[in-house]
């Protein structure tokens, strides 16, 4: 298979590879999945090529690709748990859209207990007492199943960047945003792809459980699975966000993933029904936008990779479980493409025999991935322009942009670290921003996780200011440009997977 250059396009691709500590101390095998930790194993022992798989590391150094980590378990072994530079290992990573696979999920548990009662139930009997607008028959057949496939048919899901969603979000009820859209389709005839169908079966859920999303996961998915730290944030009526920005380790998504790989049986429980991993995970619409075909929330694949299915969220978020090759692959990313990493995870992989042991390729791989975690040699640092010390601890005031960044300070004190002072929408935020092409690491309030922030002078009157969300997938560079007429700023702010591309004015002040 050739890589696969559309966002939303699970890869069919798979990397085989371990850790160190992994690779050093192999887990003795089990049956299945363990709750609590993997049992490792050798690339080569459960049928991949130690080889091609550290070329991808060059790769990825050569290409700059915004890969965070990488994790593969194979035949119910961890094969590879790579994490890369300025990501690493212990931290969560927003999954994005993968939520709403997670959100599915949570539906099938729901049904399961005796929640709901199944898929077919019309949405709107759930709110009887919610005055509709654009009430219609083909609004009243809109089902829960019309969420899970995105086939409900009202105008939401075609407009560029998810514009419903940016206005569901700033409605004041995010339920009767929903409920009141224009109906443009009979429910169950067009796919469209909208993130207020996955958030109104959130919304069911703290309904029919009595509780909201992510508890109602912590006791049904979660804590069966020994998945522990998440974070979840939730709407203004404390509804968990049914469409993303769930946070989990990358190692607790591919527990998800191996969940599904084992028909819904973990340990000696039996956690999800399987006639429900299979009704998630066939196809419900065929040739979807990107090609593939769509189930519950899950992207299913074509005929050239039978059985495969996956979880996918922009940035690179992804899971792939492919059950005909016993194989679960888990990436995070700030803005790649996966399927760019394919060519070499089908060199490596020999789908029905064992490899003899290949010391040499194996340690190359070992160093690999010790390596990937290294952050880049400092470089020594140029002498500051007359313009840092005219503009350190000034306020720059900024002109209305779709970021919500209003005041941004910078200072500098002569050493490798400058430091930004930023207010965004509501949110107060400090930033250490290093000058010698290392990035310093601060808390950051709006994703709940660390971010890398780094800086330069591109010349006597312009600097680039980077900060990286890392976990929290986007990265935003901020260009300023003080040629402009004197308190005057001209900016440009981009984000690296294009939310933001703008340009706007500051003014300094004192």
């Amino acid at each position: 298979m050739g890589p696969v250059k559309c966002r939303t396009c699970l890869i069919g691709a798979f990397l085989i590879a371990a850790t160190a500590d992994d690779l050093a101390q192999p887990l003795p095998s089990t049956s299945a999945a363990s709750p609590s930790e993997w049992p490792t194993a050798l690339p080569e022992e459960v049928g991949l090529d130690s080889a091609p798989l550290a070329k991808l590391f060059d790769y990825v150094r050569e290409h700059e690709t915004a890969i965070h980590s990488l994790q593969i378990v194979r035949r119910r072994k961890l094969i590879l748990a790579a994490y890369f530079y300025p990501f690493r290992a212990g931290l969560r990573h927003d999954v994005a859209s993968v939520t709403k696979s997670v959100t599915s999920t949570l539906i099938g548990l729901a049904i399961q207990n005796g929640y709901l009662r199944d898929v077919q139930k019309p949405v709107l009997s759930f709110f009887p007492r919610r005055v509709v607008s654009n009430r219609d028959e083909r609004k009243q057949k809109i089902t829960l199943e019309h969420l899970l496939t995105m086939q409900a048919g009202w105008d939401c899901g075609f407009e560029p960047k998810e514009a419903r969603l940016s206005e569901m979000r700033r409605s004041a009820d995010w339920l009767q945003f929903m409920l009141d859209l224009p109906i443009v389709a009979d429910p169950g005839t067009r796919f469209a792809y909208c993130s207020g169908n996955p958030h109104l079966l959130s919304i069911i859920l703290s309904q029919a459980t009595a509780t909201n999303a992510l508890a109602f996961a912590r006791k049904e998915l979660f804590e069966p699975l020994g998945i522990q730290d998440v974070l979840w944030p939730a709407d203004p009526k404390g509804h968990s966000h049914g469409w993303g920005d769930l946070q989990l380790h990358p190692r607790d998504m591919a527990k998800l993933g191996q969940l599904f790989l084992q028909r819904g049986h973990w340990g000696n429980r039996q956690i999800l029904p399987e006639s429900w991993i299979t009704e998630a995970t066939r196809k419900h619409v065929e040739r979807t936008i990107n090609k593939d075909h769509y189930g519950y929330a899950w992207w299913v694949k074509g005929q050239d990779y039978p059985g495969m299915f996956e979880a996918v969220g922009r940035g690179g978020q992804r899971i792939t479980v492919w059950p005909a090759q016993d194989i679960v692959i888990v990436f995070t990313g700030g803005e790649f493409e996966p399927g760019d990493l394919a060519k070499f995870i089908l060199k490596a992989l020999r789908p029905d025999q064992l490899l003899p042991a290949n010391t040499k390729a194996v340690g190359k791989l070992q160093e690999q991935v010790i390596a990937a975690t290294k952050p880049p040699p400092p470089t020594s640092l140029p002498k500051l322009p007359i313009t840092a010390a005219r503009i350190s601890g000034q306020v720059i005031t900024m002109s209305t942009n779709t970021l919500g960044l209003r005041e941004l300070t910078l200072t500098f004190n002569n050493s490798p670290e400058a430091h930004a002072e930023l207010i965004v929408a509501a949110h107060h935020e400090r930033f250490t921003v290093g000058l010698d092409g290392v990035e310093r690491f601060s808390p950051n309030m709006l994703v709940h996780l660390p971010s890398a922030c780094k800086g330069q002078w591109i010349d006597e009157h312009t600097f680039l200011l980077r900060i990286n969300f890392v976990g929290g997938i986007n990265c935003y560079d901020l260009k300023l440009n003080f040629s402009a007429p004197p308190g005057q700023v001209a900016v440009r702010l981009t984000e690296r997977s294009g939310l933001n591309d703008e340009e706007f004015s500051g003014t300094l002040g004192p």
